[in-house]
């Protein structure tokens, strides 16, 4: 028993600085809008993935450049072969040999093929930069619609925890009047019933807030499980731009369609590049070598210079099926530009005019609560007073929740609808 005490005396002081250790890092992570958009730009996979992609098109540019210059090349031979008895030679006999060849080759005229290539690799790498700043921009869109649905779901829970509050203190003066025989019993059971849905409706707002608070921590690449304390709440910021102004803003900054355009050149560059076979070709090559029969081979050197120039006379139709898949290709691509573009100034509209729609419900929402809140303590004086009804305090109560959820909803819809504008127009997130 001795030996079992002084054990937990010696443990105390290590239990007593793990408590400690566990209630700092289970301290809340405190994050304002701003902090959490950083954090993901900062740790989401998608915006590193596509980094990686252009970085891979960046290289794409080297090579299609490559395929222009000079290539210099090294050959070297050893045989050993025998050579059949002639008239001459009556018996078999071998031979070795070693030859050397250094080779030089460089494409004077490839009849555009190669500028092309350039130019679609170039392309591809605007596209993929375009790519970069799109995530960025769809990550921010994500990552403020996931801090507002937080801020939602909070709000939510300070509005049912009102709610059973007040059912609460209701039920405790209905039961005190019960006791005294002044009220039935289905003052209290009703009373009771309407307690237990408010603590329902409790119970999943929080699973909800639970729930939205790791859908956040995913986004900005914490752990799911890290507890966050949000520093901002929803405000209303007036949007002044009109909807002309926002439709003429996004044909002008939408990032998608400044891809289209890089598409739509690079399309006209598959054409050119299957023209290109109609073209001839022409390229020149050096060459030195050296051969003997004694290893490396460095002896009896010659040297070639050529400059070799081809056309196809005839390919039973190839060239003009490729001419013809491109320039489809090409009708494609501008249709699907048109598209995007009809597509884009479609989610412009919308989001504004939700924007405007959920701006006018804040207003008539506020308005509402004040009046509910006003209502609930004149119902809750009359029942006091013995001139009101269980009822009518019941139906306030639930009032004055809807009203507040009402409100907390517009303040969601106005500041969603607000951020999914700002993406559809093409706002940077710098």
């Amino acid at each position: 028993m001795k030996v079992n005490r002084r054990w937990f005396m010696a443990l105390m002081p290590v239990l007593f600085l793990t408590y400690l250790s566990q209630s700092v890092f289970a301290s809340p992570v405190e994050l304002s809008l701003d902090d959490s958009i950083n954090l993901a730009l900062k740790n989401n996979y998608d915006i590193k993935i596509a980094k990686s992609d252009r970085e891979k098109y960046l290289w794409a540019i080297d090579q299609a450049k490559a395929n222009k210059g000079v290539a210099l090349s090294y050959t070297h031979t050893a045989e050993r072969y025998d050579t059949p008895p002639t008239i001459y030679v009556p018996n078999y006999t071998w031979t070795t040999d070693f030859d050397n060849l250094v080779s030089l080759t460089l494409p004077l005229y490839s009849g555009g093929k190669l500028e092309s290539l350039i130019n679609q690799a170039k392309l591809d790498l605007t596209v993929a930069e375009l790519d970069l700043a799109v995530a960025k921009q769809q990550l921010k869109l994500n990552v403020v619609t996931y801090y507002f649905n937080v801020l939602e779901y909070r709000n939510e829970v300070a509005t049912c925890q009102e709610t059973v509050n007040n059912y609460t203190e209701h039920l405790n003066l209905v039961q005190a009047k019960y006791d005294l025989g002044m009220v039935a019993k289905t003052d209290v059971l009703s009373s009771k019933v309407d307690l237990a849905d408010a603590q329902d409706s409790l119970i999943k707002a929080q699973n909800n807030y639970y729930n939205a608070i790791a859908t956040l921590n995913n986004a900005i690449g914490l752990d799911h499980g890290t507890e966050v304390q949000l520093k901002d709440d929803f405000k209303y910021e007036k949007n002044t731009l009109t909807l002309e102004d926002c439709l003429n803003y996004a044909i002008s900054h939408r990032l998608e369609l400044a891809q289209y355009k890089a598409k739509v050149a690079s399309a006209e560059d598959d054409v050119s590049i299957a023209n290109s076979n109609y073209r001839p070709t022409v390229d020149m090559t050096l060459t030195q070598g050296w051969s003997d029969d004694s290893f490396p081979g460095g002896k009896n050197g010659n040297w070639l210079a050529k400059v070799t120039a081809s056309v196809s006379l005839f390919d039973s139709g190839l060239t003009n099926s490729k001419v013809q898949q491109a320039k489809h290709s090409l009708v494609k691509v501008h249709d699907q530009a048109s598209q995007k573009r009809d597509a884009i100034l479609l989610d412009v509209r919308q989001y504004y005019l939700s924007m405007r729609e959920a701006e006018r419900r804040i207003d008539t929402s506020y308005v509402t609560v004040n009046q509910a809140e006003e209502n609930l303590m004149i119902e809750k004086a009359r029942y006091e007073a013995g001139t009101g009804t269980n009822l009518d305090i019941l139906d306030a109560v639930l009032s004055l929740d809807k009203a507040k959820k009402n409100y907390t909803q517009a303040l969601y819809d106005y500041n969603t609808a607000k951020a999914n504008l700002d993406q559809a127009m093409g706002l940077s997130v710098e």
